[in-house]
């Protein structure tokens, strides 16, 4: 079975993009990320779409990060990683028709590589945004890097050093700018769709070219900033023994802000 499913209105010219792994509380795991990828590209060749909506399947999360069971092989050098998430978001893949995310419950840690990608986010108001990184022993490299790029600093470096102890709530996330739109639980999507129905209904080149040029503004720092992260990956985390202690002890406590 899928574990991305994709579903197409031609009168709208909207796609949904859904995450479809409930029961992991919608991890991506390697088959994911290869779905994703796809998905992504042959929404370039397919006309019928003018914007696309992402979300998770069921209301406990939109996604979680990397499947802690995924087995990533690395190579034994610190100049060479294999991060699979890198390839996992849209603008990755050459898609420059919008796509807007429609966030329930978790999302955190690798979650911001597709958020990070989205044009904008739409949330239902008992969604919470976290990255557990340095809870575990890792570097948040790539995903404090994309957010960085849609939050102050100090509101992403609180995030990322509080780790797993502290989530932001679709409330903070709005007032912060992650979020621009906050629904009653469970209406995110619909708020999500009814704004890709307007976007779908502008001029296509005008709309991919605006996008184009949004991401135009952002991509050389993150290309720069990019570029260091497997270092500081090879240097701070912890061995993925140490990394898997620290996550069976965790705590279930934490404050939502």
């Amino acid at each position: 079975m899928s574990t991305v499913r994709l579903a197409v209105d031609e009168d709208s010219g909207i796609a949904v993009v859904t995450l479809d792994r409930p029961a992991r509380l919608n991890a991506i795991d390697l088959r994911t990320a290869k779905e994703l990828g796809r998905t992504w590209r042959a929404l370039r060749f397919d006309d019928r779409v003018r914007a696309v909506v992402l979300t998770g399947s069921g209301r406990r999360a939109f996604c979680t990060g990397i499947d802690r069971d995924a087995v990533v092989p690395q190579p034994n050098s610190p100049y060479m990683q294999d991060d699979p998430l890198l390839g996992v978001g849209p603008k990755t893949n050459g898609l420059w028709k919008p796509v807007v995310a429609a966030v329930e419950g978790m999302a955190c840690g690798g979650a911001f590589y597709l958020l990070g990608e989205c044009d904008f986010l739409v949330a239902g108001a008992d969604a919470v945004f976290f990255d557990p990184h340095t809870t575990y022993g890792m570097v948040s490299a790539y995903e404090s890097m994309l957010m960085a790029q849609r939050m102050p600093y100090g509101e992403v470096a609180r995030m990322v050093l509080m780790g797993g102890a502290e989530r932001l709530s679709a409330r903070r996330a709005y007032e912060v700018g992650l979020v621009s739109e906050v629904t009653e639980p469970g209406a995110a999507s619909g708020a999500a769709t009814d704004c890709a129905a307007v976007i779908a209904g502008y001029p296509t080149e005008a709309v991919q070219g605006s996008v184009r040029a949004l991401w135009a503004a952002r991509e050389a720092g993150l290309a720069q900033a990019f570029a260091q992260a497997p270092h500081l990956i090879s240097l701070g985390n912890l061995p993925s023994a140490r990394q898997a202690e620290l996550f069976a002890a965790r705590r279930a406590e934490f404050r939502t802000r």
